[in-house]
């Protein structure tokens, strides 16, 4: 069972349920409950004598969701099943290489004890059956187990009822499961979002979702404001504050009434449309910094950073749609089912992982070409009176602060995106506890609104430039006296910033 930590409640709990073996003679279509005063014909073991009159079509294997006295909840948002296969060792009955395990898999649920059980999906499955056997395949090993690798089962996006059941059939002839060897039990491992965590996220997004909404709608009535039109760096901005707010609409509020099964779906698009927009908020955010005022204010030259961004957002949003979309008609569905849609999928994984931080060193790149343009631009501080050059010294200090804070930022931001990929990938691999810290989750979410609000605030125009031009012309005129071309501190074009302005030349060389 996954662990949880003792301050803060954990983003996720995995429980294990053991498999009841219910015998099903006749092969009803009735559900088969593993307890309760309702409960199944059942056997301990394929060793008792009346284990030994049965055909294995004849065992169907039950598990309630959750354990006794329990009940599943709305907040737990969604719900995933991974298989876990107990296989005996047997020469005679081994298990082959590359062998497929089908399975005719069916859920159903109810709310109260007295209702009876509603069919909500049932479908024929098949699944790669990955086993190693560590010792020496002799005699004097049988009855040893393999080790098998967990299998992915089912996914579901939303967990709006009490009492889930789930009945499990190995269908055996002679064209099907065959190989797979002595199968002794069969272990479900539930992995639910924790209830706790659940309230702590919606509570932040309640929070920060009318704190964005706000800040983004006073600063493009400032833009509005403004006599001239809004540069490309504003309107990035401003695509910032809208993706930041659709990230923040806390529609899990919604999702603990109805029975929406998409909510997984809609949360990974609102995290890829805000991936999308910050991504390309920092190449343009450091690119505006460097270029020419020439060269500034255009989209186009940025078209294929932007292209590469919108590209690998599109290829997201694939895969997403291949996987979960899927899951919206048959939660049993996998990507991972097949060797081909497993090696795609680890192998898409790891580009993905290769990318970001590809991205993060160019970033890296472009920060260090920002901050060196910014440097020769402090050569001709000393030329200056002393009230401007101070006042200039901390318009430069707290640019490049905010520079250092926005690679920190971006750095915490991919760390967060690989080990997302991994988290949800995880235990399609064998390991279905590894889990990432709430703390960080929550902390790398903060981190996101209070830097946006950050860029809003600072890149907002201000109400000075309409009262006070005369101001903005002699200090022009004071920053049009460098000692050499090369030097030229230079405001060009109105921006949102002094920094905007004085940067407006290519990085010296």
């Amino acid at each position: 069972m996954a662990t949880r930590s003792d301050t803060t409640p954990s983003p996720t709990s995995a429980i294990r349920y053991l498999a009841t073996k219910c015998i099903n003679r006749h092969r009803a279509r009735g559900w088969l409950v593993p307890w309760g005063p309702n409960g199944c014909q059942q056997i301990h073991s394929f060793d008792e004598p009346l284990a030994k009159t049965l055909d294995a079509n004849d065992i169907v294997f039950a598990v309630h969701v959750p354990l006794p006295n329990k009940e599943m909840s709305p907040w737990f948002q969604y719900m995933l099943a991974v298989l876990q296969y107990d296989i005996a060792f047997k020469m005679i009955n081994q298990i082959e290489d590359d062998v497929i395990i089908t399975i005719d898999a069916g859920l159903a649920y109810r709310d109260d004890f007295r209702s009876e059980w509603t069919t909500k999906f049932h479908s024929v499955v098949q699944r790669p059956l990955r086993c190693i056997f560590a010792a020496p395949k002799t005699y004097e090993n049988e009855g040893r187990f393999y080790h098998c690798d967990p299998v992915p089962f089912m996914e579901l996006g939303c967990v709006a009822h009490k009492y889930y059941l789930i009945n499990l059939r190995l269908p055996v002839n002679d064209t099907v499961n065959v190989g797979i060897g002595e199968i002794k039990d069969i272990h479900v491992v539930g992995i639910h979002q924790n209830g706790g965590f659940t309230q702590v996220w919606i509570s932040m997004k309640t929070v920060f979702s009318p704190w964005i909404f706000v800040a983004t709608a006073w600063y493009w009535r400032r833009i509005g404001l403004m006599a001239r039109p809004p540069v490309l760096l504003e309107k990035v901005i401003f695509a910032l504050g809208i993706s930041m707010t659709f990230l923040n609409v806390p529609v899990e509020w919604l999702s603990l009434g109805f029975e929406w099964t998409w909510m997984l779906l809609f949360e990974d698009a609102q995290q890829g449309v805000f991936y999308a927009a910050l991504f390309c908020f920092w190449i343009i955010f450091c690119g505006e910094h460097l270029m020419d005022q020439s060269q500034r204010n255009r989209l186009s030259a940025y078209w294929w950073q932007v292209g590469l961004v919108m590209f690998g957002s599109f290829i997201l949003l694939i895969f997403d749609l291949s996987e979960r979309g899927v899951h919206l008609t048959n939660p049993f569905y996998s990507v991972w089912a097949s060797e081909i849609g497993a090696k795609v999928a680890i192998a898409f994984i790891n580009v993905a992982g290769i990318s970001v931080c590809l991205y993060f060193l160019s970033l890296c790149v472009m920060v260090r070409c920002v901050l060196r343009n910014i440097g020769g631009k402090i050569q001709q501080l000393p030329a200056m009176p002393e009230a401007r050059r101070l006042r200039y010294k901390g318009i430069i200090f707290r640019f490049k602060f905010l520079m250092l804070v926005t690679l920190a930022c971006a750095a915490m931001t991919v760390i967060f995106f690989i080990l997302n990929q991994v988290s949800e990938g995880h235990w399609h691999w064998g390991d279905y506890t590894l889990q990432v810290h709430s703390a960080f989750l929550t902390g790398i979410y903060g981190m996101w609104n209070l830097y946006v609000f950050t860029i809003i605030f600072l890149y907002a125009p201000s109400h000075k430039h309409n009262r006070n031009k005369s101001g903005d012309s002699q200090q022009t005129d004071v920053l049009e006296k460098p000692e050499s071309q090369e030097t030229q501190l230079s405001c060009g074009e109105q921006g949102p910033t002094e920094t905007y302005r004085i940067t407006g030349k290519v990085a010296e060389e």
